[in-house]
């Protein structure tokens, strides 16, 4: 194996490796010495005999061929329906191929599998719904790109995210220290407007543990300050652990499995630590699905659970709502026609449909769904990481051509997105497209809408 700077199948481990790899001139030098890897059959081999156990097996054996997985694929619908782009052709050619061979396999094949699992495979998991046997391709690509990582064989974004979980507990460059001073600024930011509003920290045995995106306090902290404003207004008390927080798992995009059991075991460190009757976690698809739904599995929990209860941000929403904890001014209703983005992570793999059409309909007049939606809705275009390879932009803006109809069906200028990868592949659709709509989390919406009890009222002057 070559001794590359970059490229190699030695996990990131220190601030200065990040630094080196981060400098790599958009992963050039990267890509580069990707070609130049030896593929360890051996190794491989082993990784299938000990992991690759009968339920993967059997999906690859009994894969019918019959096609019904193709249209359920936006990826093959927006490429001319191109045959390469059939999820069961996708898997098969890959993942399929490294069991018939054992893992003897070329670096061109290694890396020909890259290009499929990150850049024609978000693992949405709608394929899944409409296969006769029940193939989840999903999973299976989510295998597949554990195999490569191990090999050294995967997106240069994708090594240097598991490397920040890896370093920093975080998708981002956020030290403790960083992240309690956010929390100190938010409170102090917005203190005036809001009298008596906290971030409490570390506080024990509170009714609710917040955990968020580390994109909030390292790229938008307001959000932080809208979901502090959130809880001041429902009266809850809450806290955020000062270690723990970050629920992402860039870890889970890459196939970083031992990166993945780290991350979510700080934030299940966290829970214990404080003793929280429940957690609440940020409007994040894949942070959901990496602490709530993969996440005990990961941390070897024998009940299949986190710590705690743990709900996605809808679910409080709907029940703050519901309640009347939070109450809307009728006046302040979203008046104009409002559509909904439904994330693959917390709708189709966790259920949550019920909840966020519930919150539609406390705050909007004129809500349109999308064609098709709740779990039969098309992944945003950009998730499993797949917003954030430079290398597969191209395919990723075509790829954003299925939520962009879906949009301008509805007629609709104001999407809500009540997830960072939704988020974002919505905005860059816009940037791209220029179809002339809006995009928003809910938590500005509702600080909007909701009415201040009197008591939170700032006094008159």
């Amino acid at each position: 194996m070559p001794q590359g700077t970059f490229c190699n199948t030695t996990p990131i481990s220190s601030e200065e490796e990040l630094k080196a790899l981060l400098g790599d001139k958009g992963g050039a030098q990267y890509y580069e010495e990707m070609k130049e890897l030896d593929v360890n059959s051996d190794a491989i081999a082993k990784l299938l005999e000990d992991t690759c156990q009968s339920r993967i097996r059997t999906w690859l054996e009994i894969c019918a061929h019959c096609g019904m997985c193709a249209d359920s694929c936006f990826l093959y619908r927006v490429n001319d329906r191109d045959p390469k782009q059939v999820p069961a052709y996708k898997i098969q050619s890959t993942l399929g191929e490294l069991v018939k061979k054992k893992g003897k396999v070329t670096n061109e094949f290694m890396r020909h599998c890259v290009d499929v699992a990150w850049s024609q495979c978000t693992c949405c998991n709608r394929c899944g719904m409409y296969c006769p046997h029940g193939i989840d391709m999903g999973v299976m690509f989510s295998y597949l790109r554990g195999i490569l990582n191990s090999q050294g064989f995967v997106p240069w974004e994708m090594k240097i995210g598991s490397g920040m979980h890896r370093v920093y507990n975080a998708q981002m460059d956020v030290t403790t220290e960083d992240w309690i001073d956010t929390c100190e600024w938010m409170a102090e930011e917005y203190e005036e407007e809001w009298p008596g509003l906290e971030i409490p920290i570390d506080k024990e045995d509170a009714d609710i543990m917040y955990t968020l995106n580390a994109r909030e306090p390292k790229h938008y902290p307001e959000d932080l300050a809208e979901a502090a404003i959130l809880f001041h207004l429902a009266g809850e008390n809450w806290t955020v652990p000062s270690t723990g927080w970050e629920q992402t798992s860039l870890s889970m995009f890459a196939g970083d499995w031992a990166a993945c059991k780290m991350q979510v075991e700080s934030v299940y460190n966290a829970i214990e630590k404080l003793r929280p009757k429940r957690v609440i976690g940020t409007e994040c698809g894949h942070a959901h699905r990496a602490t709530v739904i993969e996440g005990p599995y990961w941390a070897g929990r024998e009940d299949g659970l986190p710590p705690a209860p743990y709900i996605h941000y809808v679910e409080w929403v709907a029940e703050a709502l519901r309640t009347g904890k939070i109450k809307i001014d009728p006046e302040k209703k979203i008046k104009e026609p409002v559509t909904l983005q439904d994330s693959c992570n917390y709708v189709r793999n966790h259920g949550l449909a019920k909840a966020t059409r519930e919150i539609m309909s406390y705050i909007a007049e004129d809500f349109r769904e999308m064609g098709p939606n709740r779990e039969h809705n098309y992944c945003c275009g950009g998730g499993g990481g797949f917003n954030g390879i430079g290398k597969y932009r191209k395919e990723r803006n075509k790829a954003l051509q299925t939520k962009r109809d879906q949009i301008l069906a509805t007629g609709c200028k104001l999407v809500i997105a009540p997830c960072h990868n939704c988020w974002d592949a919505i905005r860059d659709l816009e940037e791209e497209y220029e179809i002339g709509i809006r995009w928003s989390f809910l938590k500005p919406l509702l600080i909007k809408m909701a009415i201040v009890p009197d008591h939170l009222k700032l006094p008159e002057e």
